[in-house]
């Protein structure tokens, strides 16, 4: 298979993945309440872990491929606090007497911009490296299981429809394959490393933003702290050892 459809289809396959998120649901508990709260505190491990430990770092790094230290540094703040005013912007527009309902929205805004750069990310390395493309479509493919959660649940249990958590989910998902696409058509002799740093370190503050101010937030609300604190840090740990695998 050529290296531009081999790219293409990995893209889609890491982004459908997210839609695997959404069977959580089919867990049996007794408790659901205690599901949205492990849900939601988890998806704020994953999400922290993801910023601080990926895309915070990756950011750093990538800046610095054009910038001295203490300029990257400066610009890297920069770019995460306007994430965090970006997804605060956000957060007021989205009007919702539900706050489980509001979380799910704002997550799917976030995954939706993080999912773009990981598309537009797999499908480069990919078209470059096809070994390598694969390890990191598998990576991402992991890392968007936990964010379909992150959509899925509260949305499900604020609205009990399905078919439309389903489809936020999948829109999330579709953001992936859009970024290989916008890659594929626009990208691949005009993307630089540093105008990427830029973009993560944006979404850095977005994503930081969501585990501070709404996921865990909304989880503390209900009545299972031991519970709230333990997902969390299985959620962290969880991706931490991720990275640590790819």
């Amino acid at each position: 298979m050529p290296n531009l459809q081999y790219s293409l289809l990995l893209c889609t396959l890491a982004g459908i993945s997210t839609l695997l998120g959404a069977f959580f649901i089919f867990i049996p508990c007794k408790d659901y309440k205690k599901l949205i709260a492990f849900a939601l505190s988890f998806s704020a491990g994953v999400m922290l872990s993801i910023s601080l430990l990926e895309l915070l770092p990756e950011s750093f790094v990538m800046i610095q491929s054009r910038y001295p230290f203490s300029f990257s540094f400066l610009l890297t703040l920069f770019f995460v606090n306007l994430g965090l005013v970006i997804a605060n912007i956000f957060d007021q527009k989205i009007q919702s007497d539900n706050s489980l309902y509001k979380v799910g929205i704002i997550s799917m805004l976030a995954l939706f911009l993080h999912n773009i750069p990981e598309g537009i990310a797999t499908f480069l390395t990919t078209n470059t490296n096809p070994n390598l493309g694969l390890l990191l479509a598998i990576s991402i493919a992991l890392h968007n299981i936990p964010e379909g959660i992150s959509i899925f649940i509260p949305i499900y249990f604020a609205t009990r429809k399905k078919g439309k958590a389903f489809f936020c989910t999948f829109f999330s998902a579709l953001s992936e394959i859009l970024g290989g696409l916008f890659a594929f058509f626009f990208l691949r002799n005009l993307i630089t490393e540093w105008r990427m740093g830029y973009l993560y370190a944006l979404i850095t503050g977005f994503m930081a933003y969501i585990a501070f101010y709404e996921l865990l937030p909304t989880a503390w609300k209900y009545p299972y702290k031991k519970l709230i604190k333990g997902a969390f840090l299985v959620g962290f740990l969880f991706m931490m050892g991720l990275q640590f695998c790819f």
